[in-house]
């Protein structure tokens, strides 16, 4: 991926950040982000990133009984190792959620496997849920020294575990990351995964979420500490199971919900030689699906449970009709990727200020 350190930030050299724009957007996307990653991790260790990251946004709420700083946080998958927290931590965010995490080591759909669309600011990804395994991520979480903020682990099954057998892996990943965590993301809707949406049907979600409710009682239980979880749910969904897993979800006492993943669709970028790709579509032309999902949500809802609302966000105005549409809090994925880190500070600020 593409996205940008926060010295590359137009706040501080307008003509820096064009020069590092210009030359990871040269470079294979995932290749690309593997150095942004490295880049950003070395500037946090050389305290760089304090000194010229502009004022983070103090727009504090509570949601799901957690003090978020602001509502902006950075989406699953950008972090998919969990050791660049603190670093993006520095840039703004009011939370950063980390994987998605399997049970064991996983790496993935052979490459290439992440595409940009850059004339529809839009990224297509078969990444396959790559990642070190639970226990390495949980591991970096800890070894992470300069982080205080609000940190979600996002966890998932391994590829080769059966959907029958797909709880085992989910409350093992929840056992895990539990002592880190302040909530946990339960990703059943990846569409990466063959067959993972299968878990998103009502009857299975129920028996799922039946079972991480369970174990999230126990855990509180012997530690004194509840963590939330949330679901994060497709945009490629009917009404009917919309309304279905919404009454699923009230029925569990579900804590909050992420709305939504990627899109298997290619509306908006059916002209481009990617859009024969495989995998998930994230960036501009989710916004209208990925916003129909997250209204029908919250019209179920009425209030009941939290939504973090993902999927498109470009700008500030995208962010705040977000809310508008029924979200608590806001992520960013590839709108950070097109736009930089600027666009943290103008999505926080525009929240904060809305009337």
């Amino acid at each position: 991926m593409n996205h940008l350190p926060r010295f590359l930030s137009p706040t501080v050299n307008p003509l820096l950040y064009n020069i590092g724009k210009r030359f990871l957007f040269s470079l294979d996307p995932e290749t690309a982000h593997e150095l942004t990653l490295k880049g950003l991790r070395m500037a946090e260790n050389l305290r760089l990133l304090g000194t010229v990251a502009p004022r983070t946004i103090s727009d504090p709420v509570t949601v799901m009984g957690i003090k978020f700083p602001n509502r902006v946080g950075l989406a699953a998958g950008m972090d998919k190792e969990a050791n660049t927290v603190a670093a993006f931590g520095r840039l703004g965010f009011g939370f950063v959620e980390t994987g998605t995490l399997t049970p064991r080591p996983q790496p993935g759909n052979p490459k290439p496997r992440l595409f940009r669309c850059i004339k529809e600011r839009a990224i297509i990804n078969h990444m396959g849920i790559n990642n070190p395994g639970i226990d390495k991520g949980i591991e970096n979480i800890k070894a992470t020294k300069r982080y205080n903020g609000v940190l979600g682990v996002n966890i998932s099954k391994n590829k080769v575990t059966p959907n029958e057998e797909a709880r085992m892996d989910y409350l093992a990943c929840m056992r895990a990351a539990w002592e880190v965590a302040d909530y946990i993301a339960i990703n059943f809707s990846c569409p990466n995964v063959p067959n993972l949406c299968n878990l998103a049907k009502a009857a299975p979600a129920a028996d799922l979420l039946a079972s991480l409710k369970s174990e999230q009682a126990n855990l509180a239980n012997d530690t004194g500490r509840y963590v939330p979880i949330v679901m994060k749910v497709s945009p490629d969904m009917e009404e009917s199971q919309i309304r279905e897993l919404a009454q699923v979800f009230m029925d569990s006492q579900l804590d909050g919900l992420i709305c939504s993943n990627t899109t298997t669709t290619r509306v908006g970028v059916e002209n481009h030689p990617a859009a024969s790709q495989s995998g998930g579509m994230s960036g501009a032309p989710l916004y209208n699906r990925a916003n129909e999902t997250l209204e029908a949500f919250a019209k179920e809802f009425k209030g009941s449970i939290p939504i973090i609302g993902v999927g498109g966000i470009m700008s500030a105005e995208d962010a705040v009709k977000k809310i508008q549409a029924g979200a608590s809090l806001v992520q960013l994925y590839s709108g950070f990727i097109y736009n930089g880190p600027r666009l943290i500070h103008d999505c926080a600020k525009a929240i904060r200020d809305m009337k």
